[in-house]
């Protein structure tokens, strides 16, 4: 997870472990990733933008990618760093990422759960967009919202709590596919392909999306 706060109010990690949407959110992000982690024999590069505590981003290596991971939480990092060595893992925010390092050097740009925590995620897809190497892919996952789950949610009583603004550190944007399909689009990314995880059709828990950085 990324956020833009001080160092008193990052989010905390206390194990290294697997997040529970990991169990969702892995296979149709391995879809997404094409079967492949080779070109011409050498691995594909995967920058992992709010990499946490680097256990999704071991897990893309296990397949053969290699994958930096960037996260701002320096517990999240040092967790990280300390169980995951086949992995690159850098202490940064997405707001003021080391470009002289990641610039257009990345075949995929991959965001799990993150948009979402950011006030301004635009910043994201335009970082993905300096480190993506032409032709790169962007890769995000963020909870859906739609109309008819917000019409359950409503007719449920489940408003407050599914958007609280008790959880600190929680969601301060809410997506659909058009609204996340129009951030995308309006930064040059094209050719996007949707994928969703979760629960039942149309109450899913999340959307993923791919998107081509267009010539």
């Amino acid at each position: 997870m990324v956020t833009n706060s001080k160092e008193e109010h990052e989010y905390l990690y206390d194990k290294a472990l697997p997040g529970h949407h990991h169990n969702y959110l892995v296979p149709p992000l391995q879809k997404m990733l094409s079967g492949t982690s080779l070109t011409k024999g050498v691995p594909l590069k995967i920058l992992d933008i709010g990499c946490g505590n680097g256990s999704l981003s071991n897990f893309f290596a296990s397949l053969g990618y290699e994958v930096i991971g960037i996260e701002d939480s320096k517990s999240g990092i040092a967790l990280a760093k300390q169980n995951f060595p086949n992995c690159e893992f850098i202490h940064s925010s997405v707001y003021d990422l080391p470009y002289q390092d990641l610039e257009d050097k990345f075949d995929i740009v991959l965001s799990t759960e993150v948009i979402e925590h950011l006030l301004y995620p635009r910043i994201l897809i335009q970082a993905a967009k300096r480190c993506l190497k032409p032709d790169g892919k962007l890769i995000l996952t963020t909870p859906y919202h739609g109309y008819l789950k917000n019409l359950a949610l409503a007719l449920t009583g489940n408003m407050d709590k599914h958007f609280t603004v008790l959880w600190d550190g929680g969601h301060i944007k809410f997506f659909s596919p058009k609204t996340l399909s129009a951030l995308i689009t309006e930064e040059g990314f094209t050719e996007l392909e949707w994928g969703f995880a979760g629960r039942i059709p149309f109450l899913w828990k999340s959307m993923l999306v791919s998107a081509r950085l267009s010539d």
